[in-house]
């Protein structure tokens, strides 16, 4: 496993990271013991990063993670974690609380139930509105020099917002979407971020399977994110499937499989981007990880980019309610 450091002074990580909270039922039902065994076996595989969030099924996440970390050497592991999202009792999102208070708060509850000492890198997940960015960040830096937190990262700022909270705090990440129709951070926060020396975690690199070349529009039982997602509406899905027809037959005259060559695409992004792929399954866990044997030349990258061009995805990634709340979409 290929290994890259995150930012100038961040930890040093796997060059693929694994996501965990579609194992805490933002896709419908997930199996445990799968899940665990697909924790245990990214771990085998070399992978070091694992990405959460104290949000994912109200602490089940955290939770299910120290029972995949039993018996595991905790110092190999690079633990990522978004806070600051408030739940309500039906599951529903009820806002986000970024105030230095609630993030004291939060994370002695997110230490508890992931059965650690520290975090390795402790990220707000999104702009609180009320709360400066730079009081945010200046109390996870508290925790740093406390120990609490070894690095500190970002989620969905804006370029503006990563430059202020660098100001105040050494950058390691900033974790934000990012796959072949989610390219939005091209035009200034990924500027931003190689201008200040922060890497980029990208995560939705399948865009939450759509593009994973296994999406079938049948839907899932339980609650499934995709069902209000703009890109899986009809109307939408349909031509985003026609993009993903596109794609499969690039990856079949290189022999890949379509999640593949959609996780290589964004590996060659740079080297200072990371996908995090959101696999639950074992067998989806393997498919994933042949990507990074997927050597995508320059003639390939711009057959990609005809077959799938820039903003040529039908729909928004987030109902519009959501967007709202995206710095990164400001």
């Amino acid at each position: 496993m290929q290994t890259t450091r995150l930012g100038k002074t961040g930890p040093e990580v796997s060059a693929i990271g694994l996501g965990c909270m579609g194992m805490s039922g933002m896709y419908g039902p997930a199996d445990r013991a799968e899940s665990i065994a697909t924790i245990h076996a990214a771990l085998d595989a070399g992978i070091t990063l694992l990405d959460t969030g104290d949000f994912y099924g109200m602490g089940h996440n955290e939770m299910l993670i120290r029972e995949a970390l039993q018996g595991k050497d905790r110092d190999k592991v690079v633990l990522s974690v978004k806070t600051g999202a408030l739940r309500d009792p039906k599951g529903g999102f009820a806002g986000y609380d970024a105030r230095p208070v609630a993030l004291r708060n939060f994370i002695a509850y997110s230490l508890q139930r992931l059965g650690v000492d520290y975090i390795d890198i402790y990220r707000p997940s999104r702009l609180d509105p009320a709360v400066p960015i730079e009081e945010s960040i200046g109390a996870i830096a508290d925790l740093v020099k406390e120990g609490y937190v070894r690095h500190i990262g970002l989620s969905e700022m804006g370029a503006e917002t990563i430059r202020r909270a660098a100001a105040v705090h050494p950058i390691a990440d900033l974790q934000i979407e990012y796959s072949l129709i989610s390219r939005g951070i091209e035009a200034d926060i990924l500027p931003a971020c190689r201008e200040l020396g922060i890497s980029v975690t990208a995560y939705g690199v399948l865009s939450r399977g759509l593009i994973s070349g296994h999406w079938q529009p049948s839907g899932t039982s339980g609650f499934d994110f995709r069902a209000m997602s703009p890109r899986f509406q009809p109307g939408n899905v349909e031509k985003n499937l026609e993009l993903v027809e596109a794609l499969r037959s690039i990856a079949e005259e290189k022999g890949v499989t379509v999640a593949q060559i959609a996780i290589a695409w964004v590996a060659a992004q740079g080297k200072d981007i990371v996908p995090i792929i959101g696999a639950r399954r074992r067998d989806r866990l393997a498919e994933s990880l042949g990507a990074l044997d997927v050597r995508l030349t320059p003639e390939d990258l711009a057959t990609i980019e005809n077959a799938v061009p820039k903003d040529a995805a039908a729909g928004g990634r987030y109902p519009e309610s959501q967007l709202a709340h995206l710095d990164s979409e400001k």
